[in-house]
């Protein structure tokens, strides 16, 4: 399937991951969301593992993960993805992406705006290298779980 098959915001995928560890540098997740502790000025690091699902009318399997997350001073949270997506036919797909989180007043869960690309040697997904896919969806931090609903840009 060629890159000519793909329409400019075409819906290709919703992906459920949830958060399976979280490597703190100096101060943890549940206090910083709790409010326990001040965000730092220099704002604070957080290596977020993740796994879940990718369900869609072209691409579907599970996905493992990193966000290197950078909660920014003005509580922006800055994204930075690498994972790999293994296709339920059993291929390898590299993904990374970029974005920003944004937390909802009143509540933990932040609204999710990023940029993906994808690398793969594989026949069978090789229009994916040709993408530049844009997700929106949601985080909540306190229960560990994203959802985002994933679209050609």
């Amino acid at each position: 399937m060629g890159s000519s098959a793909i329409e400019v915001g075409e819906f290709l995928y919703d992906v459920a991951v949830n958060f399976t560890k979280v490597t703190e540098y100096g101060v943890s997740m549940e206090a910083l969301l709790s409010g326990k502790t001040p965000l730092p000025l220099a704002g604070a690091r957080l290596d977020v593992a993740i796994e879940g699902s990718v369900h869609g009318p072209k691409l579907t399997g599970t996905v493992v993960g990193v966000d290197y997350l950078h909660v920014r001073a003005d509580d922006r949270f800055q994204l930075h993805i690498h994972a790999r997506i293994t296709t339920d036919d059993g291929e390898n797909i590299a993904f990374f992406a970029d974005g920003i989180a944004v937390t909802q007043e009143g509540t933990t869960v932040a609204q999710l705006h990023e940029n993906a690309t994808f690398i793969t040697a594989s026949h069978r997904y090789s229009w994916l290298n040709q993408l530049q896919v844009w997700g929106q969806g949601t985080v909540d931090p306190v229960k560990g779980e994203v959802r985002i609903k994933a679209y050609s840009a």
